[in-house]
């Protein structure tokens, strides 16, 4: 596959669940690769032996662990001619998994980068969450520790795009209560769990029930999609406007500039908002 005596990197997308889902692709490229870098090794051949494949190529972990060291020994691999097909456990390489190390020393080396398109639990959860898929971001895993997790959150309550999350069952409640909390305990998600595996199951509702709902216990792989911040209801009031300006301005804003920005938001003439303050000075 690569050209002028240079490999090609091939990121490959796995199955989330069932291995009938892999592409007829991604068998070929199993058969071909003169080089497979998997996140686990077991794994690979495993799903190798689902879809009848034998590898005929050398097969080397890379995981998050050894990513930075294995990247510029596979990227030699690449400029010796060598094509690489990096696969992980599940799901496309570098969405919350090993990949992206490799991928930029790939680029920086001038070696032609390709993917084999497979499953997603990010655009799966998205697509069957019941919320907008037209705009949306991807957070990958919430930070363990309260606090951190909390401060996480509080950043991405005004965030207006449908929001994707990884999660382990044994945090889900936790994370849940944290959801609710920084975003609103009404405030629309889906939880999917095992997505495209026999016992799928997909929860959806305000956070504040999830997060009930999760303190029994869940298992299994889990995908939290929540809805976006509401549109902020536009101000028309002079009194609502004056006060809107004045908290602008008690934050450091230059009162012309507050003037502004309230106007702006509330799709207003500058003039109506300044006619407001000016009235509420009065």
């Amino acid at each position: 596959m690569g050209t002028a005596g240079v490999g090609t990197l091939i990121l490959a997308g796995a199955p989330i669940g069932r291995a009938q889902d892999a592409s007829p692709r991604l068998r070929e490229a199993l058969a071909d690769a003169q080089v497979i870098a998997a996140e686990d090794t077991r794994r690979l051949r495993r799903l190798a032996a689902d879809l009848g494949v034998r590898p005929a190529g050398r097969v080397v972990s890379y995981y998050d662990q050894n990513e930075r060291g294995r990247a510029a020994e596979l990227v030699e691999e690449l400029k010796a001619g060598r094509d690489v097909l990096v696969v992980t456990d599940a799901g496309m390489p570098g969405v919350s998994d090993p990949g992206y190390r490799l991928v930029t020393a790939a680029v920086e080396a001038g070696v032609p980068v390709t993917a084999l398109p497979g499953p997603s639990a990010v655009t799966t959860a998205l697509v069957i969450s019941g919320l907008p898929c037209d705009r949306f971001c991807f957070e990958g895993f919430p930070p363990r520790r309260p606090g951190e997790r909390a401060r996480a959150l509080a950043r991405l309550a005004g965030e207006p795009r449908t929001m994707v999350f990884f999660e382990a069952p044994h945090r889900l409640a936790a994370t849940l209560a944290a959801m609710a909390e920084a975003f609103g305990a009404d405030r629309p998600a889906a939880v999917c769990r095992e997505l495209t595996k026999t016992y799928e199951e997909i929860r959806r509702g305000p956070l504040g029930e999830l997060a009930a709902w999760a303190e029994a216990g869940v298992k299994g792989e889990i995908t939290i999609v929540v809805g976006g911040a509401p549109a902020p209801r536009a101000v028309t009031d002079p009194a609502e406007l004056a006060a809107a300006v004045a908290a602008l301005e008690r934050e450091g804003t230059p009162r012309k500039a507050a003037i502004a920005e309230v106007a702006q938001r509330n799709d207003l003439p500058k003039r109506v908002v300044y006619d407001a303050v000016v009235a509420a000075r009065r």
